[in-house]
């Protein structure tokens, strides 16, 4: 699924933040589209997180830019059983990689891998 994101990458901070709700809703739509999520389709995704039982892409990504310093590389959404997680890529201001993965149910950072991490840190 990331495969879509990967001509997406645009500095997350050279977009404003009142255009940034649509643009994130399109990365995740871009991330969805004519792909099924586990054995459901997209649209049940996006039910859910209506519903509010799948915490927005918008709503992770205001959480990474308030902590870290990078711009998005990748976003990719994951379905295992009932579980949701989100996995993020920044890149960092030395050119560090770092992945972030949320609960896409709580929005909860769960881990962080790379290298350099403090370096990001607001």
């Amino acid at each position: 699924m990331s495969k879509l994101l990967r001509h997406f990458i645009k500095p997350l901070r050279s977009i404003p933040r009142s255009a940034r709700r649509n643009v994130t809703g399109l990365a995740l739509l871009l991330l969805l589209a004519g792909s099924a999520v586990g054995d459901q389709p997209w649209e049940s995704l996006h039910g859910e997180v209506g519903r509010g039982e799948v915490v927005p892409l918008d709503t992770i990504l205001d959480w990474l830019e308030a902590h870290y310093i990078g711009d998005v590389l990748e976003v990719e959404m994951e379905r295992e059983g009932g579980y949701v997680e989100y996995e993020i890529k920044l890149l960092g201001p030395q050119g560090q990689v770092v992945e972030f993965e949320f609960d896409g149910h709580n929005g909860q950072l769960m881990s962080i891998e790379g290298v350099r991490i403090n370096d990001m840190r607001r």
